[in-house]
């Protein structure tokens, strides 16, 4: 039987690996306009190195709470 603790830890993880995708979708979303854009603009520039940031942010708490984030 699962105790609190493990169904809440159970339902993190899923938040968890739930965020990371929309975070990967996101940057990979970002990079595409960057990529297709004449003249980036410095704000388009700043939103895309801070998705990247938190997608890999979120990649090590993955890591740390060993759960595969990449599948």
């Amino acid at each position: 039987m699962l105790t609190k603790k493990k169904v809440k830890k159970k339902a993190m993880d899923q938040q968890l690996l739930a965020d990371i995708k929309r975070l990967k979708y996101e940057w990979e979303s970002l990079e595409n306009i960057i990529e297709h854009s004449i003249e980036p603009s410095n704000e388009g520039l700043l939103d895309l190195s801070l998705a990247r940031a938190k997608y890999f942010y979120l990649l090590r708490e993955a890591r740390h709470r060993n759960i595969n984030a990449l599948s």
